[in-house]
């Protein structure tokens, strides 16, 4: 099949971007729900007389309905468009590209959306494949861990509502919040997955910047340690990854301080941690939650981010240590694997 492929981009190039234009398309209709054809036209950058006549065909296989609404997804157009997604990822050669990316950075596997998107549709669409490959590994009795930021709102915003699993999965904050606004704290995102799959969940009320002295005081408070308790036997975390010199910004750190942090060469940052681009940890945070120690133990651990800001970040931060997957998009992953093996293309 690949051989096919690549005679197919050798000879008939056009095939491609013919293909992309219906994905998208798809893709869209999929985002939106319903959408009528000049908004579809202005979202694509594309004329309405194309997108007529591209509806027209995707109506007349079946995959697409034309309503009053707008154009919607058919049943048929929901299933075929995981199998779309798989072909435009060949016909891209995103396979190769995933290999060699979780070859340099020795993860178990790595999941890459295959499109360019603007930066928000493009965190919509790390959030749609991190919360399908999430719902798809989650079994009975899974503790599932998760940390804040807007790419983790998304993953709970895309999220699949889904009637219980057979038993019950709790899911639980990795840390303390950053006492940011409320949609993009972890116990938010945490609350919003466990709705959305018949899970239980458990908040963890405090803030992520705590002084030292404090930290062990509040640890002994009751409805703090059945969380930590949770926290300790969570085999299942999916997290985020943060540039550091923002991240530090958001935790209230001055000029000075993110100077310094700067200079000491951090340049990533999860849980807490600041790491330079050796993977080194440079500082950390003090705070309420789950350390790296956890995290090495846990069966699988998901890492999820994307966009031009964390091309360094990323592989600062992943290693077969501590992760095992990592969802990130297209355009970032060709740039980690240039950067990490000097390559000019």
């Amino acid at each position: 099949m690949e051989y096919l492929f690549k005679i197919q981009n050798k000879v008939v190039p056009e095939v491609l971007e013919l293909a992309e234009t219906r994905f998208s398309i798809m893709s869209k209709i999929k985002e939106e729900g319903a959408i009528g054809r000049r908004s579809l036209a202005e979202k694509l950058d594309e004329s309405e007389r194309k997108m007529r006549n591209e509806l027209d065909f995707l109506a007349s296989q079946g995959l697409v309905e034309i309503t009053r609404a707008g154009a919607v997804l058919s049943e048929s157009g929901e299933s075929f468009l995981k199998d779309f997604q798989r072909y435009i990822q060949e016909l891209r050669d995103l396979s190769h590209l995933e290999k060699d990316l979780t070859d340099l950075l020795g993860l178990e596997s790595i999941i890459i959306v295959p499109c360019d998107f603007e930066h928000t549709t493009l965190l919509q669409e790390l959030g749609r494949s991190a919360a399908r490959y999430i719902l798809g590994i989650l079994e009975s009795g899974d503790i599932l861990g998760v940390t804040g930021g807007f790419t983790m709102a998304e993953v709970a915003s895309m999220m699949p509502s889904k009637e219980s699993l057979e038993g019950k999965v709790e899911v639980v904050p990795g840390r303390g919040g950053l006492g940011e606004v409320v949609e993009i704290q972890a116990n938010t995102i945490a609350a919003e997955i466990a709705n959305k799959i018949g899970g239980a969940y458990h908040l963890l009320q405090v803030p992520d910047n705590l002084r030292e002295e404090n930290i062990e005081v509040i640890k002994r408070e009751p409805s703090i340690q059945k969380t930590l308790s949770l926290m300790n036997e969570c085999n299942i975390l999916v997290h985020g990854i943060g540039d550091a010199a923002e991240m530090a910004s958001r935790r209230g750190r001055n000029q000075e301080e993110i100077k310094e942090l700067k200079e000491a060469g951090a340049i990533g940052e999860s849980f807490g941690f600041y790491f330079d681009i050796h993977g080194n940890i440079v500082e950390s945070t003090p705070s309420i939650g789950l350390g790296l120690e956890e995290v090495a133990e846990m069966d699988r651990v998901i890492a999820v981010a994307g966009g031009e800001d964390k091309v360094w970040a990323i592989p600062a931060v992943v290693s077969p240590e501590y992760q095992d997957v990592l969802i990130t998009d297209e355009r970032t992953a060709r740039r980690m694997v240039k950067n990490l093996t000097g390559s000019a293309g």
